[in-house]
């Protein structure tokens, strides 16, 4: 079970930080960001790329999260690693960084974690560094590189938690969700390390049920978490994976998501299993093509409504969400 830890008292956001804010939309390397308040929430901060929303911080309360597949992030987090690793705290590799929202509660959390965010938007990463009260090197470092060229250079069981939280045009990246590059990150975990993708996806959840496919093929226990009317097939919503080599506090991480302020439930076991059903996992153009499939270099194939497999996924761009 998580050790509770006591909150830290609020402090009101440096009038400094916010001198530094744009008034509107301001070009990044890879697109547009903004910045949006509201009267009703002080300390808060939106953070919009392409005008969707990616990331809320709140500057004086950094364990406030907004978005909900994020408290469930954190809410897994503490009750797998309650300790982390004692004075050091953990090691956290975040796959997309935008507001670095997350990594500022780990921060909060596990003070003297060691944490490396992935961005691949050179720009956009400057002006969160400029713009928020985020922790200096090395406790966060921020790395201008494509998030599975990191994940292969890292070294083995270098890292606690491997967070992957990365979007090109509302869609996870295609390199980013195979069974090839979920092997780099279980790689790159220590044995007790813990896998956290979002994702986000329409009824009947075929591309959800495909990646749970695919983390299920890596990691010896995996669960699934998101809002009830998500897995019900009721509306489109973020799905949240999670991957282990190790057992997971089931029954601890079930009451924990159950009581957030949106109420989330735990899949796994044979639930889980019904709920990939015949989807098959996620691979690299190479490993289909290796099956007899014919790869078009660069091509992508949709999935279809019924969550039948594509043959073919191709290079992407990763983006945070």
């Amino acid at each position: 079970m998580a050790r509770r830890r006591s909150p830290r008292p609020r402090a009101a956001a440096p009038p400094s930080l916010r001198s530094r804010w744009p008034n509107g939309p301001v070009p990044t390397s890879l697109s547009t960001v903004e910045l949006t308040t509201d009267n009703a929430d002080p300390d808060g901060v939106l953070v919009l790329l392409d005008g969707v929303e990616s990331s809320h911080l709140d500057l004086a309360d950094p364990r406030r999260l907004m978005f909900e597949y994020m408290q469930q992030m954190l809410a897994t987090l503490e009750e797998s690693l309650p300790g982390g690793n004692g004075a050091s705290g953990i090691r956290a590799l975040h796959l997309g960084a935008a507001g670095c929202a997350l990594a500022r509660a780990v921060e909060a959390t596990w003070p003297e974690s060691r944490q490396l965010a992935v961005e691949v938007d050179a720009l956009l990463a400057q002006y969160v560094r400029d713009w928020f009260d985020l922790p200096r090197s090395p406790r966060l470092r921020i790395r201008i590189a494509d998030a599975r060229h990191v994940t292969e250079a890292a070294r083995a069981d270098s890292y606690d938690t491997v967070i992957r939280d990365a979007f090109a045009s509302r869609a996870v990246p295609e390199h980013l969700r195979t069974v090839e590059f979920t092997r780099e990150v279980a790689r790159a975990l220590t044995p007790a390390g813990i896998y956290l993708a979002n994702t986000a996806d329409h009824p009947p959840l075929p591309l959800a049920r495909r990646e749970a496919a695919t983390v299920a093929r890596v990691f010896a226990h995996t669960a699934v978490i998101a809002e009830p009317g998500v897995l019900k097939g009721r509306r489109y919503g973020n799905v949240v994976l999670v991957g282990s080599q190790e057992p997971l506090p089931l029954a601890h991480l079930d009451r924990r998501v159950r009581t957030l302020p949106a109420p989330a439930s735990l899949v796994h076991g044979a639930v889980l299993e019904s709920f990939i059903g015949t989807s098959r996992p996620f691979v690299d153009p190479a490993a289909e093509e290796e099956g007899g499939t014919t790869v078009v270099p660069g091509a992508t194939t949709a999935t279809t409504a019924e969550g039948d497999p594509a043959s073919v996924v191709g290079p992407a761009v990763d983006r945070s969400s």
